[in-house]
Formats: structure tokens, C-alpha cells, sequence
């Protein structure tokens, strides 16, 4: 089995290219995931895998992530070589993306975020509906189990 699944921030914004032949749309970029903590208290270490997407997905991560925006990857690992100009072999691992999620959409300093649902440069996301809580709420408590508790609050998606 080839699964993966990966949550970090872009180190850059994604650059596309397209096939020659086909003209299909290749997006790749880096994503910076950190490691869990060891118990020692090591130094923080952080990986940066090279995602790869194709297609009309390709042309969307192009459009709205950018350099900060987290995302959620889910894809396959895919390993290759090439020979540099050096005459060397470097070897290559990548992240091919069947499934790429926009976690988050606003700026990380707070300063004019865009939030779910405002426009993204002539994109509009879907609104969510929001209906009073009272009409969402089962008739009676005793259905919910004792982990679960009610909230009066809307759902931000």
C-alpha cells in the first residue's frame, strides 16, 4: 500500500508548468510539516516534502494557495532520479497529490484575513446556511451521549 496523508503550511507558492504533449497542468510546491517532539526535549526538527498535483487541481492550487496557507495533502509517495549537468544521479522523492484540501484561508498575521466565505480574487465560496439552534437540536437530551455536548453557536463551514 502507497497512502499518504500530510497537514503543513506551503514554503512557497506553487509553480505550474504544463505537458507538452497534453497540455496538462503540474503544480508543485513544499510544505513544511514538524515532527512530533521527543520526549528528551530534542531540538525541533521539520520536514519539507515536495508535493506534486496535476490536472484542473493543479491550475486551483496555483490560483489560491500561497506561500503560509495550510493544507491537508492526501497522495502517494513517488520516488525517481535524474542526472544533474554535473554528471551526478540525484535521486528525488515526491508527494503525488490525488487530493488537495485548503485548510485555512487567510494571511497568518491576522491583518485582513480572509475568511470562508469572502471573496478569494473572483472566487466566492460557498455561504454557510445558518439556521437558528433550537431547530438543529434533537427533541430530547437523552438521545445524546454523556461525551457529546450541545453548542448554540454556528458552524463556521
Amino acid at each position: 500500500m502507497n497512502s499518504v496523508e500530510l497537514i503543513g503550511r506551503l514554503t512557497r507558492d506553487p509553480e505550474v508548468r504544463y505537458t507538452s504533449g497534453s497540455q496538462m497542468a503540474v503544480a508543485s510546491f513544499t510544505i513544511a510539516i514538524d515532527r512530533p517532539q521527543r520526549q528528551d526535549g530534542g531540538e525541533k526538527q521539520t520536514d519539507f516534502p515536495r508535493i506534486t498535483v496535476f490536472g484542473r487541481q493543479a491550475e486551483t492550487c496555483e490560483k489560491y494557495l500561497k506561500k503560509g496557507r495550510m493544507v491537508a495533502i492526501q497522495g502517494r509517495i513517488q520516488t525517481g532520479s535524474y542526472t544533474n549537468k554535473n554528471g551526478d544521479t540525484v535521486y528525488t522523492t515526491d508527494v503525488v497529490a490525488n487530493r488537495v484540501e485548503f485548510i485555512d484561508w487567510g494571511n497568518q498575521n491576522g491583518q485582513g484575513s480572509q475568511g470562508y466565505g469572502q471573496n478569494q480574487g473572483g472566487y466566492s465560496a460557498p455561504q454557510a446556511q445558518s439556521a437558528p439552534a433550537q431547530s438543529q437540536a434533537p427533541a430530547q437530551d437523552d438521545d445524546m451521549p454523556d461525551s457529546f455536548e450541545a453548542i448554540d453557536e454556528d458552524v463556521p463551514f
